[in-house]
């Protein structure tokens, strides 16, 4: 059932879950650290929309989670407590949703990631999602459209990691029908996370007919944030 397969495409990692570091001290209020800090309660709800200020101290952080208020609040060109508050408020408000650090995998001793492409068994959604959550080699997962249901992203020591888990974990689950893995031979991006003022503007008379999209069958619902 599982096939190993190898790919030369650019592949890169969606960032929704890798973070920045930012978090603040209990005795210096202005200055940022790399501790995780506790995920936002109000994570998910509605906010306010975003302003360019707001916009502005995503892209200084993105480049440099531990950067200190003060320096942030120069680059921005706004005061240190308008910074701190400005930045309290898009935790508050689950914009910026957890603290954490960027790892190279590779030199962290996970030299080798895989994309396992799935296919579950009808009525079976709720079962497979509760699965994922508590599998620790998963390192991100997607419900999609196409062919396949749900993609995962894997990370393990060697090529025969990419093998056991394929085969013998998520192949063995009563709630999937198919498996294909296919290993990443390159990362060409990573990023954190995109901003709307990143996207180019482009020309949006495509012509028709270029374009299919493939519905999602009933029950393939977004796996909530890790």
């Amino acid at each position: 059932m599982d096939q190993i397969r190898i790919i030369c495409d650019d592949v890169s990692s969606k960032s929704g879950s890798r973070r920045h570091a930012l978090s603040r001290t209990s005795t210096v209020r202005n200055n940022m650290s790399s501790k995780d800090a506790e995920h936002s309660k109000h994570s998910g709800r509605s906010a306010a929309p975003l302003d360019e200020t707001a916009y502005r101290i995503l892209e200084v952080l993105r480049d440099n989670g531990r950067v200190s208020i003060a320096a942030l609040a120069e680059k921005i060109g706004i005061s240190r407590a308008n910074a701190y508050t400005r930045v309290e408020s898009l935790v508050h408000d689950g914009v910026i949703t957890g603290f954490t650090a960027r790892v190279d995998q590779a030199k962290a001793g996970l030299s080798i990631g895989a994309l396992v492409f799935v296919t579950v068994m009808p009525q079976a959604w709720a079962s497979f999602r509760e699965r994922v959550l508590e599998m620790p080699d998963v390192e991100w997962c997607a419900i999609t459209t196409g062919e396949h249901d749900a993609m995962l992203l894997i990370r393990a020591v060697d090529v025969s990691g990419v093998h056991e888990f394929s085969t013998g974990v998520i192949a063995q689950l009563p709630e999937v029908r198919t498996v294909v893995s296919v290993v990443v031979l390159d990362e060409v991006i990573r990023r954190p996370y995109l901003l709307p003022g990143d996207l180019p503007e482009r020309d949006t008379e495509i012509p028709l007919g270029m374009t299919r999209w493939t519905p999602a069958s009933p029950g393939r619902d977004t796996l909530p944030p890790r």
